[in-house]
């Protein structure tokens, strides 16, 4: 099966979304489907800035259909709602091709967070961008029970993996720091909700790992914290598996890839009870969920990373890769896209 993802968010960004469609990718190989993606490689920017982790690039309307028939997908699935996003859903409409997308990212919410628009309107774009789509993939089930009360419909289930090859509790980083070490990873921005772990008092150590527009500010506001910028692969895990408790202080992510991650790891996770942390930890003795932050934080110390590790080791993405399969395969909706003549190269549709 070939398949076709059109996404705003792709390396070199380093986010939940991007590493969960690259994990796909790899997984999704070894079940005989073979993915490309359509990425803003090739389209001009600007300058536009990144928001919220995207890549804000301006396609047009031939190229974008020129890369779609190149591909000659069997399906096609839209995994951002930015600029690539709409503009794939447009072509799909003119050509009346059934399409697939995906609710990733807390759009309305960050939108709010950022400027005076309510996140009622952005969801009312979001509802109206999804209504096309014979399916939206959602990653936990109550993020379905609430986009359904909001009025999406057609709505699909597509848990999320981890790499336990490569997340490990082996070979944990030597950080020469007071412990406990309390940790968080991701994208260093007002939408992460930060603050919420920074201002807590906590005994030991406070670790950031990532880099985003909010860091200059965070460092210059707390700065007993620890700012380790970036990491990736093996590096990554390192750190991971060298704190005592990870902790996800975000309200609206959808899913946190991280938060099995750092399991994966051996590190339990400490977070609010809401969508996300609810569905990954829910009542599992591998992390602790509360509103009062510190507690749950305080709570998480004293569980077995054993246990974390082995949660972790059920939820591959292989599994992951097979039920975004099944919701492309019951359907079938691109296939009139094979072209009549040979295309001399696909490259430009592989980012």
């Amino acid at each position: 099966m070939r398949i076709l993802i059109a996404t705003d968010a792709w390396h070199p960004q380093v986010n939940g979304v991007v590493r969960t469609l690259t994990s796909l990718a790899r997984s999704a190989a070894a079940l005989e489907a073979d993915i490309a993606f359509l990425t803003p490689e090739g389209f001009p920017s600007f300058g536009l800035p990144t928001y919220p982790g995207l890549r804000v690039a301006l396609p047009n309307r031939r190229e974008i259909s020129r890369r779609i028939e190149a591909a000659a997908p069997d399906a096609i699935h839209i995994a951002t709602e930015g600029p690539i996003g709409w503009s794939v859903r447009a072509h799909c409409r003119r050509r009346k091709l059934a399409f697939t997308t995906s609710y990733t990212t807390r759009f309305p919410e960050y939108v709010e967070v950022r400027t005076s628009i309510p996140a009622g309107v952005g969801y009312a774009v979001l509802r109206h961008f999804h209504s096309a789509a014979a399916v939206t993939m959602v990653a936990t089930a109550s993020l379905r029970q609430e986009l359904n009360a909001r009025g999406f419909r057609r709505l699909g289930f597509w848990g999320r993996g981890v790499d336990t090859n490569l997340f490990t509790p082996d070979a944990p980083a030597a950080l020469d720091l007071p412990r406990p070490i309390f940790m968080t990873m991701g994208r260093v921005a007002v939408e992460k909700n930060l603050e919420a772990f920074l201002a807590l008092e906590l005994p030991g150590s406070k670790v950031v790992i990532g880099e985003g527009p909010q860091r200059a500010e965070l460092e210059r506001r707390y700065p007993r914290a620890i700012f380790l910028g970036e990491k990736k692969g093996a590096d990554l895990s390192s750190h991971l598996a060298a704190a005592d408790v990870f902790v996800f202080p975000s309200r609206t992510d959808t899913f946190g890839v991280v938060q099995l991650e750092a399991l994966a790891c051996g590190t339990p996770v400490a977070a609010f009870p809401v969508t996300g942390p609810l569905d990954v930890i829910a009542d599992h003795p591998v992390g602790a969920l509360s509103e009062d932050l510190g507690e749950a934080c305080i709570r998480a110390l004293g569980m077995s990373r054993q246990a974390c590790r082995d949660f972790a080791v059920e939820r591959s993405w292989e599994n992951s890769a097979r039920q975004f399969i099944g919701n492309l395969t019951a359907l079938q909706p691109s296939r009139s896209l094979r072209p009549t003549r040979p295309i001399a190269s696909q490259t430009a549709v592989r980012g």
